[in-house]
């Protein structure tokens, strides 16, 4: 018989685990698993759950939201012996499983982690950390963290958008040099997201097209720090249709990236607060992480198949 871990969030999203939990372990069970299922107690159970166990298990399996998969991950990323992961969302946003199309209804995600196949995923290296698909400085960054939870659990997306208006009227400038490959950016900048998704804040397709998730490359997006309430006006309509405006943004493609400020800028891994940092390495561990997916999405997921393309757009 093969041994799950099962680590869940009790607080994650409105609690809809809770209901589901018996037909869920039900589905695991019918796939043959023997269940150690463990309900997280405190921020940051998960990592020093997944970081410490001795058993000899087959597979991690976690539910929650992008938080919960960001502790596992970078557990499992440490460990000397890694097994694959399977992801049950039942976060806010679920910008991770939202790119992976793993299913929101979560018998359906269950049977998908019962049945599904491993698939190997980048991830991220940052600094000593990791992170699944995001690391991002700047503009609405800290919404995510600081949202109160039970307004998330009511308002949803909503409750990200009432928080970020907040932050509107006081937009934080840092001045960067950014080195990739064999390029040097240095500029003010509002915002800059390091990503392996397609799918941020609940919204898609604003990375850009052809997104893969096992190329070992990031897709990399730099806002400048607009002059003007126009020019502030011209980003934010850029970025709501989706659409790069070359006057106001970089973007690029790349495995390694590295950050030099003067000052120490607050950083988000995975919508959790990574530390304040005046210099940041960020590396692509090329398919660092093995995640059970449907089968029927490794086509689409992975490179291959992939025009071979650095620029995004």
């Amino acid at each position: 018989m093969k041994r799950m871990l099962f680590i869940y969030n009790p607080n994650a999203g409105t609690g809809v685990l809770k209901p589901k939990l018996a037909d869920i372990i039900d589905i695991f069970v019918k796939a043959e698993y023997e269940v150690t299922i463990y309900p997280t107690q405190r921020y940051h159970d998960a990592l020093e759950k997944v970081q410490t166990y001795t058993e000899d298990y087959d597979i991690v399996v976690c539910s929650g939201g992008d938080g919960t998969l960001d502790e596992v991950v970078t557990a499992m990323a440490k460990r000397e012996k890694k097994v694959p992961i399977g992801y049950i969302p039942t976060g806010t946003t679920n910008d991770f499983a939202n790119s992976l199309h793993i299913s929101k209804d979560l018998l359906e995600a269950a049977y998908t982690v019962a049945n599904g196949v491993p698939f190997p995923c980048d991830i991220g290296q940052f600094n000593d950390d990791y992170f699944v698909y995001i690391a991002a400085f700047g503009l609405f960054t800290d919404v995510s963290y600081e949202t109160n939870q039970s307004m998330k659990n009511v308002l949803g997306h909503l409750a990200y958008v009432l928080e970020g208006t907040k932050r509107l009227f006081n937009i934080s400038s840092y001045h960067l040099k950014v080195s990739y490959d064999d390029q040097v950016i240095e500029d003010d900048f509002v915002y800059g997201m390091v990503t392996n998704s397609r799918s941020v804040g609940g919204f898609k397709g604003i990375i850009g097209k052809d997104v893969v998730f096992d190329d070992g490359e990031f897709e990399v997006t730099l806002i400048k720090t607009p002059k003007n309430p126009i020019e502030l006006n011209e980003i934010i309509g850029a970025l709501l249709m989706r659409q790069i405006d070359s006057k106001h943004m970089y973007t690029f493609r790349t495995g390694e990236i590295h950050f030099e400020s003067i000052e120490e800028i607050p950083w988000t891994l995975d919508g959790e607060f990574g530390g304040q940092h005046d210099v940041v390495d960020i590396h692509n561990r090329k398919q660092g992480m093995s995640i059970i997916i449907n089968e029927s999405m490794l086509k689409e997921l992975s490179i291959n198949g992939k025009i071979e393309n650095k620029e995004l757009f």
